[in-house]
């Protein structure tokens, strides 16, 4: 009997120190500034596109690095928010796609990734998207029906956020989760998530409160955040929504879907800006 005790003590040891592990670095499991790296490893001029390099200053006073792309037939601007690894170098192809689409592209990083500054919060990349959005209506006067809110993976929710805030255009999420719980569940099945995550991002939640059209987009091939994270976002959005499904995994998905992608952004986009 004492075996058995010292071993189910054992066990329980092991298990606080996992709860313990995933508490205390938790910020660390979401955010990956620096990979591949901080360093810009290419401009847009790299695709041969014209930029303009763009200093904001959040309300929080945080200095963000961001590019203004813009486009000589612009139909409208779409604000970019990307994941949660590298930093907006590592989005040429994106940008590309945009602009291919006849639209000034706005991307930033947030704070702690690239050559923004400060410490990575959920709170403060909600503080830089509302920077961003302040910088395009306000310093750059452009009408808020004129803007598409744009976000990829940890970036969607970011995106929803900002859009749950604002009356943009329209709304696009791309292979985004419905929250952190939600996706700390399905990776940590046999731990306590639902007390242990400290993060939110709330994407299901956020997308009830929008009133702007929205364009789910998401691959029944992703092996990052399933398929099924992507259904339930949208089934939570409100009635004026479009659902595009994508082929290939979580980070090509966009690439290997090719014209679809495209082409469904392209309907979707060009039919709400007014």
């Amino acid at each position: 009997m004492d075996s058995i005790w010292k071993l189910l003590l054992f066990g329980a040891c092991i298990y606080l120190v996992l709860i313990a592990f995933v508490y205390y670095t938790q910020s660390s499991l979401i955010y990956y500034p620096n990979m591949p790296g901080r360093n810009l490893v290419a401009t847009p001029e790299h695709i041969g596109l014209k930029y303009q390099n763009v200093q904001l200053v959040t309300a929080d006073g945080i200095n963000l690095h961001g590019w203004f792309i813009p486009s000589s037939s612009a139909k409208g601007t779409v604000v970019f928010f990307h994941g949660n690894a590298g930093n907006i170098s590592h989005r040429l192809e994106s940008i590309d796609v945009f602009n291919e689409l006849n639209l000034n592209v706005f991307i930033i990083d947030y704070r702690g990734y690239g050559q923004s500054e400060g410490k990575l919060t959920e709170k403060g990349t909600y503080r830089d998207a509302e920077a961003a959005w302040i910088y395009l209506t306000e310093t750059r006067g452009i009408s808020a029906k004129k803007i598409i809110i744009f976000g990829r993976s940890l970036g969607a929710s970011i995106a929803t956020w900002l859009a749950s805030k604002k009356m943009p255009a329209a709304l696009i999420i791309e292979s985004g989760f419905t929250s952190v719980p939600s996706m700390a569940k399905r990776i940590y099945p046999f731990l306590p998530v639902s007390w242990l995550t400290y993060f939110k991002y709330d994407t299901k939640n956020y997308v009830k409160n929008i009133s702007c059209p929205v364009l789910v987009v998401h691959s029944k091939n992703d092996e990052i955040i399933p398929f099924d994270e992507g259904l339930e976002i949208f089934e939570a959005a409100p009635k004026t929504k479009q659902f595009l499904e994508m082929r290939g995994g979580h980070n090509d998905g966009f690439l290997v879907t090719g014209s679809a992608y495209v082409e469904g952004l392209r309907t979707f986009i060009h039919s709400n800006l007014r």
